[in-house]
């Protein structure tokens, strides 16, 4: 039914709906951000919109959500850290390694997380906490979004109304390979950690 929903929205509200609907979806509002760009893409293929306004608004909506949540994190979140992050067992060498990470690792989270529902607020969020340099944020962050916006509006487009059952069954198996990669990382882990020091 909610893809229903998006359908009523964009067809009232055209390009501005499915560019302030991702907005908000990104910055946290609970959006089922996916099935928006998959109702995108259906009345694309119907002609009530046109693909290219369709794609730009999609993806200014999802960078300037992300990127408005990255500010937050940056701005407000890494100075509460500094501030009171020892009540939470959080000092200042616990965000430094916080930091580290995300120069080095948790950019690709910035990336992939656009896929999995519920972590894409997160990362960006995480990578202003962290005091992540916007230079070091922005091209996985807006890479991540173009990727994202297009892969979804593209079965909304090819799949019509069959899109529907999909998203949910794409969610399922997005958790699945997220599950199995991070056991992956943890066995990773206990072995370099656990294994014979040279």
């Amino acid at each position: 039914m909610e893809h229903l929903h998006f359908i009523h929205l964009i067809k009232t509200y055209g390009y501005l709906g499915v560019f302030a609907s991702l907005m908000l979806g990104m910055f946290g509002l609970p959006m089922p951000d996916e099935s928006l760009l998959t109702a995108a893409g259906y009345l694309v293929s119907k002609n009530y919109l046109q693909l290219m306004p369709a794609l730009l608004a999609a993806y200014l909506g999802s960078i300037c959500g992300i990127t408005l949540n990255y500010l937050v994190g940056r701005y407000i979140g890494f100075p509460l850290l500094h501030r009171y992050g020892y009540f939470l067992g959080l000092g200042d060498a616990k965000i430094a390694r916080a930091h580290h990470w995300f120069e080095h690792y948790g950019k690709i989270a910035l990336f992939v997380g656009y896929f999995i529902p519920g972590v894409r607020h997160l990362t960006a969020f995480t990578a202003g906490a962290s005091d992540l340099e916007y230079w070091g944020f922005a091209p996985f962050a807006y890479s991540g979004g173009l990727v994202w916006v297009v892969s979804f509006i593209a079965v909304g487009y090819f799949l019509g109304e069959k899109h529907t059952w999909l998203v949910p069954l794409l969610h399922t198996y997005i958790w699945l390979a997220l599950g199995i990669v991070i056991f992956l990382l943890w066995v990773r882990y206990l072995l370099w950690t656990k294994g014979p020091k040279g």
